[in-house]
């Protein structure tokens, strides 16, 4: 394969400190090892911290794009594939830390360049504590998996289909194989795929546009696989839903469940159940 233009773009919102974790791990475990020019842009979405400071003073080498606001993922990764020319695309959270099982990201690379039927591809991410980020191995989640999931099956019974599709955690989790949706924290693919789907919907602040991203380009007929040969560690929960500042935390709680309904209006308003369910899902988006 000849060498291709890989642009890693990452979204910032007052993350400086982790955001250093992150630019300093791909320039040590990744761009030497890269047979592929590599483009590092970080979109800033306003930030209020030292985030454009550290960037501006240690990190001359990254393309920095400043947004006047926080419009949040989905708009913010937008501004950036909107102007890249780059061949293919890894979008990575300010909040990952790529390791020595990082070296070879360019083999995720590889499998989608030998294989036009694949759209995305993800490394397994492992949390901090050692355990995988579920949240890179998912199914498409119907109301009934949301529920098992959500009442506690999926940990009673962690190797059984019926109860586990939410992650689908009855899959070898040690091979490479397709999965139904990964998370924006770590997603790699061609660029030509995300303007095929028109990008990210940015009626998605944050929280679920990873989903729908996924679900647009199933529906386009692209596979997303999952490639556990490769690991990145993301410091997930550092802030957001269980963070400790109550108000923060009630904020990105109103974002994550106004984007699930908004994910179940766009994809499951022809399902029979949808009228009948969707009060009960708008008065729990209002009491939070």
């Amino acid at each position: 394969m000849n060498n291709k233009t890989l642009e890693i773009i990452i979204v910032n919102y007052n993350s400086s400190f982790w955001l250093k974790k992150t630019l300093d791990s791909i320039y040590k475990y990744y761009i030497p090892y890269s047979k592929h020019s590599i483009i590092v842009t970080v979109v800033d979405n306003a930030s209020s911290d030292s985030s454009i400071e550290m960037l501006e003073k240690d990190y001359t080498q990254i393309n920095l794009i400043k947004s006047e606001k926080n419009v949040g993922f989905s708009a913010g990764n937008n501004i950036a594939l909107k102007k890249s020319n780059a061949d293919y695309i890894m979008l990575l959270n300010s909040d990952t830390e790529l390791t020595e099982k990082s070296k070879n990201l360019d083999t995720l690379i590889d499998i989608i360049e030998e294989d036009d039927s694949i759209g995305m591809i993800t490394p397994k991410l492992v949390l901090s504590n050692g355990q995988m980020d579920k949240a890179c191995h998912r199914g498409e989640p119907s109301i009934l998996d949301c529920f098992l999931y959500y009442a506690g099956f999926e940990k009673l019974f962690p190797k059984t289909k019926f109860f586990t599709h939410y992650h689908l955690l009855h899959k070898d989790l040690n091979t490479i194989h397709q999965v139904e949706a990964i998370t924006g924290a770590c997603m790699i693919t061609k660029l030509k795929y995300f303007k095929d789907v028109d990008f990210f919907d940015e009626r998605f602040f944050m929280y679920s546009e990873d989903m729908d991203l996924c679900r647009k380009y199933r529906e386009k007929g692209y596979k997303i696989l999952f490639n556990p040969t490769v690991e990145i560690i993301h410091h997930k929960y550092k802030s957001g839903l269980k963070s400790k500042n109550k108000k923060v935390s009630k904020n990105i709680k109103r974002h994550f469940y106004n984007s699930f309904l908004l994910y179940y209006d766009k994809w499951y308003n022809n399902k029979f159940y949808y009228k009948i369910l969707r009060p009960f899902f708008v008065l729990a988006v209002k009491i939070i």
